[in-house]
């Protein structure tokens, strides 16, 4: 019975991995049609957040089975009830990579985000795939140094979704209103989409050590200037 019990642990395990591939797959595809207004891309993105809410609906019943018939204390139940926090965090980053196909196919057959924009909506997606890449890989190493970088890893999207934002207020803009509100909530996609990722990286942490991450995170000057150089 304790076999079964640590392989039904493991599996959940398993299942955090598949979606946060599955997840990270969606914003980098998400991410490519937006750019080329590919409405058959977006579609299939849409449709594939299917299987994100299956595998977050099934791993809520096996977990919550788990703690009725199990009754888990100490190291295996934080491994449950963080495992529950994982699959949700997930799921809405699966939301976010489907939100923005949603724009893509909402603004086809044109494009919803003007050609100066594209380069830095081009490097947050990239951004939001590698962070999601990352957080898979803590999950499957536990790995709490690996985790701590990925908020660091993070302060480069809050710099590109500042960047968004200098753009939209700068006097050239030329795209009007609408096109700004689609960039404004695009902006905010990428960046809540990295904030996910970032809590499943700090949720592994607590996992592991049973300490809240930020308790653990070493106090990093940004390098500027000819310190950088």
């Amino acid at each position: 019975m304790r076999d079964a019990y640590h392989e039904e642990l493991d599996s959940i395990g398993d299942s955090l991995v598949d979606m946060a591939r599955l997840v990270g797959s969606a914003i980098g595809r998400a991410t490519t049609a937006i750019l080329d207004a590919d409405l058959k891309l977006a579609e299939s993105v849409i449709e594939a957040d299917q299987k994100v809410d299956e595998l977050h609906h099934d791993l809520e019943a096996r977990a919550i089975a788990l703690l009725a018939r199990q009754q888990p204390v100490a190291t295996d139940l934080r491994i449950v009830v963080t495992s529950l926090r994982m699959s949700a965090d997930l799921e809405r980053s699966g939301d976010l990579a489907q939100h923005v196909a949603k724009l893509a196919r909402l603004r086809y057959p044109a494009n919803a985000i003007p050609h100066d924009l594209h380069a830095t909506v081009l490097e947050m997606g990239q951004l939001a795939q590698r962070l999601m890449a990352k957080a898979a890989e803590v999950i499957i190493t536990k790995d709490v140094d690996l985790a701590l970088q990925l908020e660091q890893d993070d302060d480069e999207m809050d710099l590109l979704h500042r960047t968004i934002f200098q753009h939209l207020l700068d006097d050239r803009w030329k795209h009007g209103i609408e096109t700004a509100v689609d960039v404004t909530l695009l902006g905010r996609y990428y960046e809540r989409y990295a904030d996910h990722a970032v809590a499943v990286a700090k949720r592994v942490v607590f996992l592991v050590t049973g300490e809240h991450a930020d308790d653990l995170q070493p106090d990093i000057q940004p390098v500027t200037g000819a310190e950088g150089a």
